[in-house]
């Protein structure tokens, strides 16, 4: 289904010449449990956060590349279990005393995205704290294992090199092809399947290399004005793409399709 959404036409692609004026449509990611594509590189994460085992200490970490999932598995635990839902550079000593000092029912879950941004050590330490006195389930998410984590305080890191940590994996190349696909339906991005296969055999291998590859050819497609041709796909990824087959003189006479 994603895949036909990408290859049917739609309304994004402006009629008339090349130089229009590319107009920012919004785009919403989907944090949805059922947009989450299950696989093997997040399989672990998965069953950790959504299953039924406990965690020691009331806590767990998911860490991993960015666009690995760690933010829709967040999004999807938070909304299922009615946790409040924070950010680690927004996350203060004075913003925890407000909620913990609430009614403990409104209290029971947290989740912290990008936590290893924390700004201030000692609130994560007060949360960690709370988790385990008050019984309060705590999910982090960030780019590297806690034990990694620039802290300076001994107590926290103390506490973060005994937390759970769940690697989400770079994902496997079925993952990458969905992902994409997903990446360019949501933005309404029209990709012939020629292009997209060529552009699948020569992105790096990373989550973060496709989604920001989608972002890229959206931009390029709404300043040009048309859809998104192998010659427009060279311009705007020259960086990104594997360019082996592709003589440097011969970039700007690539055919279009």
């Amino acid at each position: 289904m994603v895949e036909q959404a990408v290859q049917n036409p739609g309304e994004r692609v402006p009629a008339g010449g090349v130089d229009q004026l590319a107009l920012p449509f919004g785009h919403r990611s989907r944090f949805a449990r059922a947009d989450f594509v299950a696989a093997g590189s997040n399989n672990a994460a998965r069953a950790w956060l959504l299953g039924v085992n406990p965690w020691p200490e009331h806590r767990l970490a998911l860490w991993g590349a960015a666009g690995a999932g760690k933010t829709h598995l967040l999004e999807i635990w938070a909304r299922e279990q009615g946790a409040v839902l924070l950010r680690g550079p927004d996350v203060t000593r004075a913003m925890l005393g407000e909620l913990l000092d609430g009614p403990a029912e409104t209290f029971r879950a947290v989740a912290v995205d990008d936590a290893d941004h924390a700004a201030d050590q000692q609130a994560i330490l007060h949360l960690l704290n709370a988790a385990r006195e008050q019984r309060i389930a705590l999910v982090m998410a960030a780019r590297l294992a806690p034990a990694r984590w620039p802290v300076d305080l001994p107590d926290l890191a103390s506490r973060l090199r005994a937390t759970m940590a769940i690697e989400l994996r770079q994902p496997e190349d079925a993952l990458l092809r969905i992902l994409l696909l997903r990446h360019l339906a949501d933005r309404q991005i029209v990709v012939s399947q020629p292009v997209t296969e060529w552009l699948l055999r020569r992105l790096p291998r990373t989550a973060s290399a496709i989604r920001d590859a989608a972002i890229r050819l959206d931009q390029a497609g709404l300043a040009a004005g048309r859809r998104v041709t192998r010659a427009l796909a060279v311009s705007a990824l020259h960086d990104l793409l594997d360019q082996g087959e592709i003589p440097a003189e011969r970039l700007v006479d690539l055919p279009v399709r």
